[in-house]
């Protein structure tokens, strides 16, 4: 039976939890996720544990921060000053915003804290420093 290689369009259903049990993400309820291994589009800790699989199997992977979405860094939590966003802007806490870059493109920032005077902004993405588990089955190798 043929495994999944670099090059190969999959199709895995997957659950994605945390060592306490409760769930961050899962396809269980839609359709698989698809995509090709060795292209980089979802995190190397799953890429690594889809390759070598076989259709129909199953397995738990788990991966730690710096194959999944990294370190949490602290220099990425900034506060701003309220004067700083536009009047129309009511930040609230778990809010995102979407900062330009110089280089083109742009940032989104998750707001942690408000306070009357002040936002602290955190860039780290929401899973950055977790470890991370994952079920998963492949379903279909295209």
């Amino acid at each position: 039976m043929a495994q999944a290689k670099n090059g190969d369009s999959v199709k895995v259903h997957y659950t994605g939890r945390f060592d306490d049990g409760a769930t961050f993400d899962s396809s269980r309820e839609g359709d698989p996720l698809e995509f090709t291994l060795g292209q980089g589009t979802v995190i190397p800790g799953f890429e690594d544990a889809v390759r070598g699989m076989q259709p129909g199997e199953s397995k738990t992977a788990r991966i730690a921060p710096e194959n999944a979405y990294g370190p949490r860094r602290e220099e990425m939590v900034v506060e701003l000053s309220r004067a700083d966003l536009p009047p129309t802007v009511r930040p609230q806490v778990g809010q995102q915003l979407q900062f330009p870059q110089k280089e083109g493109g742009s940032i989104v920032v998750r707001i942690a804290e408000v306070t009357d005077t002040s936002i602290v902004i955190d860039a780290n993405h929401p899973l950055a420093g977790r470890e991370l588990i994952f079920e998963i089955e492949l379903v279909e190798i295209a």
